[in-house]
């Protein structure tokens, strides 16, 4: 009981977001949510289907609060089209990714979501990530202009390594802009357990986000029906605010 106490207050004192321009507690959400009956989760969860918006856009991300910048990781399904204007068939049209946010703390246990900053991890990316040793380090380099004339003016760098003494990982993310002259970066160091999550939900996501749940699960009533898995005006891109 001791450590429980413990673990939820370390976690009251340190998270902290922002809702409808409100700085929010995160603590306090988590102690209400973490005392919840089975019955009153039942409950809520039936009202929600009742009210028929149970196929409502779901907003889950594992969020991490630290010191200086909070970061969180959400999937992005892929999106899907017709083979052809006869055809029920479908095919991947865009992949999904592992969507890193980033954003800077402005005060104690407050973080400024404006200054938010994106990296997308591909499925090869989120693979290396996932065959990470307690030893290992990963780098990812992002230049939206690669291999034209614009190359270098905008690009990010992700890093990922083993902190001395094998009790942490440090996800830094660095963007450079030489359009505005700007250079930001953000150190978020994870402890053990924090990135053993992580990479436990990247290897759930990753049949997701390749597309391969419509693959194994193709007799699905309104496959036909919906060309694309995720309305692409509602995905939240790498290089969009």
């Amino acid at each position: 009981m001791m450590k429980l106490s413990r673990s939820l207050l370390s976690r009251r004192l340190c998270s902290q977001t922002m809702l409808s321009g409100k700085w929010v507690d995160v603590g306090d959400a988590l102690c209400s949510r973490a005392f919840e009956s089975p019955a009153a989760f039942s409950t809520s969860v039936h009202d929600f289907s009742a009210k028929g918006i149970s196929n409502a856009r779901v907003f889950a991300p594992y969020t991490v609060y630290k010191g200086k910048a909070a970061f969180s990781v959400s999937p992005l399904l892929p999106t899907f089209s017709k083979i052809d204007s006869g055809s029920a068939s479908l095919k991947v049209d865009r992949r999904g990714c592992m969507m890193l946010t980033f954003w800077p703390a402005v005060g104690e246990r407050k973080y400024d979501w404006e200054k938010r900053q994106k990296f997308a991890l591909s499925p090869t990316e989120v693979g290396s990530l996932i065959s990470m040793g307690a030893h290992d380090g990963s780098e990812f380099f992002h230049d939206p202009s690669m291999k034209s004339s614009n190359a270098g003016q905008v690009s990010k760098k992700l890093y990922i390594k083993a902190l001395d003494g094998g009790n942490g990982y440090m996800i830094s993310l660095t963007v450079t802009n030489n359009i505005l002259k700007s250079n930001e970066r953000f150190n978020v160091p994870l402890t053990t357990a924090e990135f053993a999550v992580l990479k436990t939900a990247c290897s759930f996501a990753l049949p997701h986000i390749i597309g391969w749940d419509w693959l194994i699960n193709q007799s699905r009533n309104d496959m036909a029906g919906s060309p694309s898995k995720v309305n692409p005006q509602l995905l939240d891109l790498e290089w969009d605010k």
